[in-house]
């Protein structure tokens, strides 16, 4: 047996294998190229014909940047005819899967200025910022008509809430928020259904929102799920009559806690989630009378009345008309909460935006990225029982 060990470079190998597939590909583009110009000269090279219908007159070079890497490739040049590829498009310099690689790494969060540094190292040529700009505005014409198409679904479950940015205006600086709309249908599936420019989340903010939802066709609500926002209640109980107001479990037992000191805090967190955790709603509140009243012999004065005057909005989740099987998901606001995670690390990136229309396209760009997947596939509650509870119920 021999002692001698074969050693194998796989970089080396990696390396000469993408240049044999680039030539390869080269080779065969070209080939098509000659092909297409036989056929529009209805001759072959340097084949004689009375019929033939224009003349070779040599041929230009260009390059085309493709998964393969850059191609050179020899775009033939004709007397008498027009040379029309249907292989590349007349002023094509990137193949159409590169230019939709470097679209998603922008809207997956890449800065423009990475992109254009990865185009350069995969590909060899980069993809100046100007010119990413001007491929998304395609895609911003497509998020324009997504968010203005009709509601077709009913939607007994609406999630809302805002996420901050940082904009120019009038010659400032100042934060406003882009107002963001998930929907659970009958089917149990989520989608997006309302993306908009909030300003400062206040109550015209969210009248204008809920309108333009109801006028492109939202109905069949019956709870609307969001943190406690100015004019946010009021506006459910005004355009939506029929649907009840159910406030984020999560951030109202943040804000509880905030007012308790820490050496009272474990007491406090270990109350509030006993009255969670009762079964029906009459004992929840009837739970949260007596932590409150518990609270003020401990000089809790500001979380009891926190507690008092949030309690109710609360525990709407556990009104009868819900399902048993609903209320661990209907109780918060948290499945937005991570989809607003997500627009927020792609807005860090860009900092602060230059209008309100480059921050609403750009977050409008990163949902739709972010949920096009299972996201909005998979059923995310099962609706079978909806309408047994709410003939029940009522």
């Amino acid at each position: 047996m021999s002692d001698k060990i074969i050693q194998f470079d796989d970089a080396m190998f990696e390396s000469k294998l993408d240049a044999l597939v680039r030539i390869k590909v080269e080779q065969t583009i070209n080939a098509m190229l000659d092909a297409e110009a036989d056929e529009i000269t209805n001759a072959a090279r340097y084949e004689r014909k009375t019929d033939r219908k224009a003349f070779r007159a040599g041929h230009y070079e260009r390059t085309l940047t493709a998964k393969a890497g850059k191609l050179s490739l020899k775009v033939p040049k004709l007397k008498g005819a027009l040379f029309e590829s249907a292989v590349i498009e007349r002023y094509r310099r990137r193949e159409s899967s590169v230019e939709e690689a470097l679209r998603e790494m922008y809207l997956a969060g890449v800065s423009t200025r990475r992109v254009d540094d990865i185009s350069q190292l995969l590909w060899g040529e980069r993809m100046p910022s100007q010119t990413l700009s001007d491929k998304l505005k395609k895609i911003y014409k497509e998020i324009d008509e997504w968010r203005k198409r009709p509601l077709e679904s009913e939607y007994p479950y609406v999630f809302v809430d805002g996420v901050w940015h940082k904009r120019s205006w009038g010659g400032h600086v100042e934060n406003v928020s882009v107002l963001v709309a998930i929907g659970v249908s009958t089917e149990g599936r989520r989608e997006v259904i309302a993306v908009d420019e909030g300003m400062r989340e206040d109550a015209a903010s969210w009248e204008q929102f809920f309108r333009s939802m109801i006028e492109r066709g939202l109905r069949g609500v019956r709870l609307v799920v969001g943190d406690r926002c100015a004019g946010l209640v009021s506006t459910v109980n005004s355009m939506l009559p029929n649907a009840k107001y159910q406030r984020c479990m999560v951030h109202f037992m943040r804000n509880v806690l905030s007012k308790v000191p820490p050496n009272h805090r474990d007491w406090a967190s270990a109350a509030l989630k006993a009255i969670f955790a009762m079964e029906s709603r009459e004992s929840a509140l009837a739970k949260a009378g007596t932590v409150a009243a518990e609270m003020e012999s401990r000089k809790l004065k500001a979380a009891a009345g926190c507690l008092r005057e949030g309690i109710g909005e609360t525990t709407a989740y556990l009104l009868p008309e819900f399902p048993t099987e609903h209320r661990r998901r209907i109780r918060t606001n948290n499945m937005i909460e991570r989809l607003n995670r997500e627009i927020r690390r792609r807005t860090r990136v860009v900092g602060g935006f230059p209008d309100g229309n480059s921050a609403l396209m750009l977050v409008c760009a990163r949902i739709r990225y972010v949920t096009a997947n299972e996201w909005s596939t998979r059923r995310y509650l099962d609706m079978s029982r909806f309408d047994d509870n709410l003939v029940e119920a009522n």
